[in-house]
This record gives structure tokens, sequence and C-alpha cells, in this order.
């Protein structure tokens, strides 16, 4: 399958960021071709609801940004994983910009399978970015590859790695 990770952390070498690449080498391993993209360090813009992109674009957004390296992504990929730290009940502002920007193309055409990475100091914060992960799901009518967090006790440990290498032995 042809996997593309959307990392979001700001932190390079954080906790969001092995947990994307433990999926990665996981994924990789099983035999799946995977692209891991590190959105939160790209310039990409939030969407601008000029609907540019559902008129005269034709698809195409009229942002020139580090987006337009993404999308080609989006359109081969078969299983969609997003990584976001919680700050704040929800995923990062980094995640966010490229999953508004997907308004362009509705969906990816070739998604048939979403997985969501998390990770927090604090326990009980996952519902919100639970809950919009779920929305995003069910509106493309995808299924769930399933969810894997690691508060601050589970991070970066065998325990959380053996529960990535049982979501990716899942696709």
């Amino acid at each position: 399958m042809n996997i593309l990770i959307l990392q979001g952390s700001p932190r390079k070498s954080g906790n969001t960021a092995w947990m994307a690449e433990e999926f990665r080498k996981a994924a990789e391993a099983a035999g799946h071709r995977v692209t891991l993209v590190d959105v939160a360090h790209k310039k990409i813009a939030g969407c601008l609801a000029c609907n540019y992109c559902h008129g005269k674009g034709n698809g195409a957004c009229v942002q020139q940004d580090d987006m337009q390296a993404i999308y080609p992504l989006l359109q081969e990929a078969e299983v969609l994983v997003l990584a976001s730290p919680i700050y704040y009940f929800t995923m990062s502002a980094q995640i966010q910009a490229p999953i508004q920007r997907v308004y362009n193309m509705n969906k990816p055409p070739k998604v048939k399978k979403m997985a969501l990475l998390l990770s927090s100091y604090s326990p009980g914060v996952y519902d919100g970015a639970i809950g919009e992960y779920q929305g995003i799901r069910r509106y493309w009518s995808v299924e769930d590859g399933g969810i894997v967090t690691a508060r601050a006790d589970e991070q970066q440990t065998e325990a959380t790695r053996t529960k990535i290498v049982a979501l990716v032995k899942k696709l």
C-alpha cells in the first residue's frame, strides 16, 4: 500500500516525530511504500475560503506554497496517517493547515483507510483531536485504521512501539 504520514509536531525529535518514524519503519518493514512529510516545518498557509479551487482553479489551490508538493502525494495515498501532538485539546496548528487545504480536492481519491497518532504530556486531552479525525474519516467514507495515543509516561516506550506495530499490521 501507498502510505502518506503527515507529521505535525514542531519538535523534530519530539514524541510525535518518534511515533511517526516508528510507524514509517514498521510499515516499510511490512512492505508498504511510505512517505513521511514533516508538515510542521513547511510553509503551508491556511485555506483562504476563496473557492478558486472549486471554480476557475478546477481543483487547484490558488496558493503557491509547500502544500503544492503534498497534493501529488495525497492524490496517490491509499492510507493517510495524521500524527500530532496535543497542546490544548486538538491537533496542532501545524497540521491543521494541510488538513484544511485538502478542501480543494474534497477527498484524496485513493485513500481507503486512515490512522491517527497522538502524543501529549497530559492524560484525557485527546477527545477533540479524535473527534476531528473521526469526522474527517466518516465524511470521506474511509476505514478507521486505528488510533495510538501516548501520554507522558508512555512516550518513546517499547509498549507504544508495540501498539504502533500492531496498528501497521492491521493495514
